[in-house]
Parts: C-alpha cells; sequence; structure tokens
C-alpha cells in the first residue's frame, strides 16, 4: 500500500465503508506509518470541528466578489504560457 492509495481511501475509512482484506491492508499500513496515523487523526479533527460550524448568510455583494476571484483564479489556471486559454 502506498501513502497515495491510503489518502485516497481515507474517506471510506472513516465513513465505515472500507471492508474486508482492503480494510485490513488499510490497517495495517496505518500501524506501520506515523506519516498516515497524523494524517488520519487531522481528518477526524477537522470532521470533528467542522461539524460544530454554524450557518451564515453571505450578503450578495460579497457573494459575488468571491465569485469573481474563484473565475479569475480559475481562467488564470486555464491560460497556457503563450496567453491563450486552453479549453
Amino acid at each position: 500500500m502506498t501513502v497515495r492509495w491510503f489518502v485516497e481511501v481515507v474517506t471510506d475509512y472513516l465513513e465505515g465503508v472500507l471492508h474486508g482484506e482492503v480494510r485490513v491492508r488499510f490497517e495495517a499500513h496505518l500501524a506501520g506509518c506515523e506519516g498516515c496515523a497524523a494524517y488520519l487523526e487531522q481528518m477526524r479533527r477537522t470532521l470533528l470541528l467542522t461539524g460544530t460550524l454554524g450557518t451564515e448568510s453571505l450578503p450578495v455583494e460579497g457573494r459575488d466578489r468571491l465569485l469573481d476571484a474563484f473565475r479569475g483564479w480559475r481562467d488564470a489556471d486555464r491560460t497556457d504560457a503563450r496567453g491563450t486559454v486552453e479549453t
């Protein structure tokens, strides 16, 4: 098992849908990899903390500004070195 594979299936593990041999391999890797153990703990804490967040409304003006910023970043990422937009 690789760390990359561990990261890809960690959500399934936390949701309790990782079963059988895959779960056994996951837990065996977890037992021997401090980095993945730390990552799993970080994911657990993140889920716990985000579950305590309340919902707040964003004013329309703020929402529009935020969406414009995201669109600008997306468009910049899609522009290649020649300045043409990739599709």
